[in-house]
């Protein structure tokens, strides 16, 4: 074993959740260091360097494992799993049957846009995939859309600069 679940509990969503603390050293975690909040000891592989730290939130059938953190105030829910070396932070929720695994790629930006919304991009098979208020599509798409709704106003500056950041930071 190298989790335990603490006595230590908060109601999140109106699920009762544990904070984890290590029982053996692992990786970058030392025994006796305390991680984030559970909902059953099943979220989190006893395998590998899984972990989930900070005020993160792991529930329902959702499980973290291999190499995998996740951190931050992020929330993995439902059916979802992080596994491989993947890495989840910030405010980032992925739930449903999402699946983040192997060197994923997951950037998340908050306060952007005339919305001060969340602009979500991740590498794909495809290539990247953006998500912001009611748009979801390819960077090249959301690109587009920025050019044709925001044209000359300083919200496009703004989302073309975080554009170029995206590609450079996880390739076109």
């Amino acid at each position: 074993m190298k989790f335990k679940l603490t006595a230590t509990t908060k109601v999140f969503l109106g699920r009762r959740l544990y904070q984890i603390e290590a029982v053996a050293s692992f990786g970058p975690i030392n025994c006796g260091d305390l991680g984030g909040w559970v909902e059953k000891a099943e979220n989190i592989s006893q395998d590998g360097d899984a972990w989930v730290s900070g005020d993160a939130r792991v529930f329902g059938d959702a499980e973290v494992s291999g190499n995998a953190r996740v951190f931050g105030d992020a929330w993995v829910s439902g059916d979802a799993w992080v596994s491989g070396d993947a890495e989840v932070f910030g405010d980032a929720e992925v739930f449903g049957d999402a699946r983040v695994f192997g060197d994923a790629e997951v950037l998340w930006f908050s306060k952007v846009g005339s919305e001060n919304g969340t602009l979500t991009a991740a590498k794909s098979k495809s290539g990247i995939w953006v998500s912001r208020g009611c748009f979801s599509g390819s960077i090249d798409e959301f690109e587009a859309a920025v050019a044709e709704t925001h044209k000359g106003t300083a919200i496009e500056t703004e989302y073309n600069l975080l554009i170029s950041f995206i590609k450079m930071r996880i390739g076109k």
